[in-house]
Parts: structure tokens; C-alpha cells; sequence
């Protein structure tokens, strides 16, 4: 991902930050662009109504901009069904529930990803006599398929099936590891018992596997990049950078504005439930206090997604400059654009942290 003032092309492919990514296959590469597909509307969606603080229909004209927004609500109505006017009517109606950013963007990514699946469902059904009869050179050619085959084959883990046929993904099977394969599903012929619904729903597990592995990994992170790069503030993230010093130890915030030699501001990114919001909130402080305490005029941002307690996120404001939900995230990156131009009042707490021997 670019990020940096010069800047390259916006929002890059977060594959680049994380290369075993590439190898996990075609589904995943899938899921990949979806979701940020999905964050890009989101993030639109978000600036152009001030956080969701101010919509209007004219805001809702796209399909994709009214489904991140009932989705968000967790609304019943349905998307392909209903006109802008009626989802800002919905929106009216319940202000006061929190809005889920993470069900807003991946219930696209979900939809997306379940009708790429029915058609290559269908492709394999019509190439296979309806899961009755498989050539290893197809295999092989389609690595794709590999998830789909694997459980027509009744292949519990990724183990499994390379104890049984060899070392193979979805971006590469072996000739000699198709013909393996091939010849267990020929023996299993799993269209005796097993029709596409039941084989779409078998997958299922699979598709919520990777996308809770694209929230925890990419999701998050990603929306704050975005944003970032919409206002034009350098940066880096955690892992192109060694370490952000502390008072008591170098560690690496999620982002570091501009960078770790010249640090002027970092941003932490946390999703919390109510049961672990005091754990993670004493964590993120100290992490706050350890760094500004080094770094005199370091302002420290967090942003939160999920049911933090409103009394843990009072005591966080007493140490970072910014806490904010994501779905605020494009505004504070206007405060750190102020910030790095000059704008001193952009910082509220300076901390006072040292720690020295005894006898001096």
C-alpha cells in the first residue's frame, strides 16, 4: 500500500504487506478484492456523510452504498427491493444502534464470494457429470476448484490431503497429484449423495473461515490506510517498520506518522467486546504513556470498533489525544494533517515519564 505524501496508486493491494496471503488461493485472492471493493464504499459513504452523521438519499444512489448502510444497522429490509428515500427512512428509525462496520463491509464480501462459489459449483458439476466422473487432467488445470474438491472428496484438513495425494493448493496442483486425487474422487463418486445445495452449503464453513481471517488480518487496518491516504499523511505500518522507542520498551504501534525516526504521531487499532474492554484498555494506555512519556510531542490516536464500555473509553481519553470510532476515522486524519502542518492544538495530553536510577 502507498504510504507516503509522493504516493503511488491509492489503496494497493494489502497482499503486498503480507505475501504468505498469495499463496493461500484463488477463494482468498477472491475475498481479498472484495472486501476492499466494500471498503472503498464504505469509506465514500463515511466522508460524504460526516461519520453517518448526515445522510440523505443522494448519498444512497448505488446498490452496494445501501447495502454497507443496512447492513451496518443490522436492518431487515431488503436491499435489492427498497429506494434511497426508504433506507434513510430506516436510518431515521435507528440512529441510536450502533453501527457495525465490520457487518457492513462483509456482508458484500459474504454475497460476493457465495455466487463466485455457485458458478464454480456449477462448472465443476457440468465437467464432472454431476460429481460422478473426474479427469486429472482437469484437475490439474483448475486448481481453483481445489477447496470444492476437497470436500466432495470428504477430506476433513489440509493434512489429510496431503498425506493422501501429495503437497497442493489452489494456486498449483501437480499432474501426478491430480491423477491421486482423481482417483479417490472417482472411487467416492460423492454425486451419489450429494447434489450442489448440499456441496454450497459444505463450503460454507470455509468462506467464513477466510473472512474472519481478512477481519482480524486486514479489515480494521485497512480502513484506517484508506483514510490516510485520502488526506494525504505519511506513514508507516507495523510491519515496515522495526520498532517505535519507549521509556520502557520498543515496540511497534499499528501506524507511525510519518515514520519511527522522526515520530510526530501514532495510531492504535482495536476491536474490543465488552467482557475484555478494561484488559485491552490497560494495555493500549500503557502503550500510550510508554511512548509519549519517550517522545514529548508524539499525539497518540485509537480507534475502536466493537461494544468498548463507555467508562474505559472516558479513562483512554485521558491519555490518548483522539479516541475514535472507525467510522470517524476520515476526520481525525484531517486532525493529523493539521498536526503535522503545524497545528499544535491538534495535541491534548504532553506526559512527563522517566524512569532513572535510585542513587542519581
Amino acid at each position: 500500500m502507498p504510504n507516503d505524501v509522493a504516493g503511488n496508486e491509492p489503496f494497493g493491494d494489502d497482499l503486498a504487506h503480507c505475501p504468505e496471503e498469495a499463496a493461500k488461493g484463488t477463494i482468498y485472492a477472491l475475498a481479498m478484492e472484495a472486501m476492499k471493493e466494500y471498503i472503498e464504499v464504505y469509506l465514500a459513504l463515511a466522508k460524504e456523510t460526516h461519520g453517518l452523521e448526515v445522510i440523505e438519499a443522494q448519498h444512497l444512489q448505488t446498490p452496494d452504498r445501501r447495502l454497507v448502510l443496512l447492513a451496518g444497522l443490522n436492518s431487515s429490509l431488503p436491499v435489492e427491493a427498497v429506494t434511497p428515500e426508504q433506507v434513510v427512512n430506516e436510518w431515521q428509525h435507528m440512529r441510536a444502534i450502533p453501527f457495525d462496520v465490520e457487518t457492513a463491509i462483509t456482508k458484500g464480501v459474504y454475497a460476493q464470494l457465495r455466487a463466485r462459489i455457485a458458478t464454480m459449483v456449477g462448472e465443476l458439476a457440468s465437467e464432472t457429470k454431476g460429481f460422478l466422473h473426474f479427469e486429472s487432467a482437469y484437475i490439474a488445470a483448475n486448481p481453483r476448484m481445489l477447496p470444492i474438491l476437497q470436500r466432495l472428496a470428504n477430506v476433513s484438513s489440509k493434512a489429510e490431503l496431503k498425506r493422501r495425494v501429495g503437497s497442493v493448493s489452489d494456486n498449483s496442483i501437480s499432474a501426478a497429484s491430480a491423477g491421486r486425487l482423481a482417483e479417490i474422487l472417482n472411487r467416492v463418486q460423492p454425486g451419489k449423495s450429494m447434489g450442489r445445495a448440499q456441496l454450497l452449503q459444505s463450503v460454507e464453513p470455509t468462506l467464513e473461515g477466510i473472512v474472519r481471517d481478512l477481519v482480524g488480518r486486514v479489515l480494521l487496518e485497512s480502513v484506517v490506510a484508506r483514510a490516510l491516504d485520502d488526506t494525504r499523511v505519511p506513514y508507516k505500518r507495523e510491519v515496515e517498520y522495526r520498532s517505535l522507542e519507549g521509556v520502557v520498551y520498543d515496540f511497534r504501534a499499528d501506524f507511525v506518522i510519518p515514520d519511527s525516526q522522526k515520530p510526530k504521531a501514532f495510531i492504535e487499532v482495536r476491536k474490543s467486546s465488552s467482557r475484555h474492554a478494561s484488559l485491552y484498555a490497560k494495555d493500549k494506555m500503557f502503550s500510550a504513556i510508554n511512548w509519549k512519556g519517550r517522545n514529548k510531542d508524539l499525539l497518540a490516536v485509537l480507534v475502536v470498533e466493537g461494544p468498548w464500555t463507555a467508562e474505559t473509553l472516558r479513562v483512554m481519553s485521558n491519555v490518548f489525544d483522539y479516541v475514535v470510532p472507525l467510522k470517524a476515522v476520515s476526520q481525525v486524519c484531517v486532525a493529523l494533517a493539521a498536526y503535522l502542518r503545524g497545528d499544535a492544538s491538534r495535541l491534548k495530553w504532553l506526559i512527563e515519564f522517566s524512569i532513572k536510577p535510585a542513587n542519581q
